[in-house]
């Protein structure tokens, strides 16, 4: 139904305009007695064979929601309700910021991929603060964090941690957002030098807590060997919980949309399938170079069962969904964990 009806009459508006119209709707319907029970009964699949624990933590499944589709903490109850063993929101900054100017979000359906250039729009810390008092214990959260725009490169240690202190409290488990493509400083945010800094000081702060958080990087799907190289290194020195690989590429090799469309978009990350074998690539490295030393969460290009198996084969504990959820609708959740059952248990 969702391909056959939902999705034509989606893909006729603009992206980003149906996005939130989406989270409108899911929130209306979702109040409606019953509808909430129909969405788990369709998309739900229960199994303890599908328990996953990592860095402390237990997983109902290992089939996540990614980074950027409830930046702002406002939908992850309800999208609970579609069987996601853990979600992530963000990413979070400490002041809120409108992002880049529009049209900034891009289907490219001949290749079911998407390009955007949001630039961290989101309404800051204290806002998603307040939506996550509101949470229900219904799925693990992350909290996805990065810098503010305007911050100028001597204070971005700092945007980091103020997100991470108020954070604290309300998620379960950090990432540490240094590779997105679409934000200030980009190469700072990927030097090794700054990253050991940047991990050191977080790190320093949750040792200080009651509760350590597990915190993870990630880091892009257009790193070189050495780079790869010396993100393992930094893993090992500073024994961060993991890695996440991958978060959307600059490279626009191979593409089925015209080089004139491409051109028309401009700038901006790409994710979907056109990512698929590049992120599944990080993570065969990182995995095999490092002898499984430390968790890995796939993402980038998931459109089915068959390719989230194949991210697992190559080393990932657990997998994370976005361009997919939205090309292929919520059956991709249940999908990917009956196939899981299937292959794994």
């Amino acid at each position: 139904m969702y391909k056959l009806i939902i999705r034509p009459i989606f893909f006729l508006f603009d992206p980003e305009k149906i996005h939130y119209f989406t989270f409108s709707l899911v929130k209306f319907m979702s109040k409606i007695p019953f509808v909430s029970s129909i969405f788990k009964s369709l998309y739900v699949v229960n199994n303890k064979k599908l328990e996953r624990n990592l860095f402390g933590l237990t997983f109902k499944n290992p089939v996540g929601l990614a980074a950027g589709f409830d930046k702002n903490a406002v939908l992850y109850n309800e999208l609970a309700d579609f069987g996601f063993g853990f979600i992530e929101i963000g990413t979070v900054t400490p002041k809120g910021q409108i992002g880049n100017p529009k049209q900034r979000l891009f289907r490219l359906k001949e290749d079911k991929g998407i390009i955007n250039r949001m630039g961290f729009n989101n309404e800051g810390l204290q806002a998603a603060i307040e939506q996550l008092k509101k949470n229900k214990g219904k799925v693990i959260i992350g909290g996805n964090i990065g810098k503010n725009t305007a911050t100028k490169p001597e204070d971005y240690t700092e945007d980091y941690t103020t997100c991470f202190n108020a954070l604290h409290p309300y998620v379960d488990y950090f990432v540490l957002n240094v590779s997105c493509p679409n934000v200030s400083s980009h190469a700072k945010l990927e030097d090794a030098d700054y990253l050991k800094e940047l991990i050191t000081e977080v790190q320093k702060i949750n040792k200080t807590k009651e509760i350590h958080k597990p915190i993870l990087l990630k880091i892009a799907p257009d790193l070189n060997d050495n780079q790869l190289d010396e993100i393992i290194d930094l893993v090992a020195e500073t024994k961060i919980a993991g890695v996440i690989a991958s978060n959307t590429s600059v490279d626009r090799k191979g593409l089925k949309t015209s080089d004139e469309r491409l051109t028309e978009i401009g700038n901006g990350g790409l994710s979907g399938q056109p990512i698929k074998d590049k992120s599944t690539r990080v993570i065969q490295y990182l995995s095999e170079q490092s002898n499984k030393a430390f968790p890995i969460i796939g993402v980038g290009g998931i459109h089915s069962a068959e390719d989230a198996v194949e991210k697992i084969n190559a080393g990932a504990d657990l997998v994370q969904i976005y361009t997919g959820f939205i090309y292929e609708g919520p059956s991709l959740i249940s999908k990917i964990n009956k196939a899981i059952l299937k292959n794994y248990n």
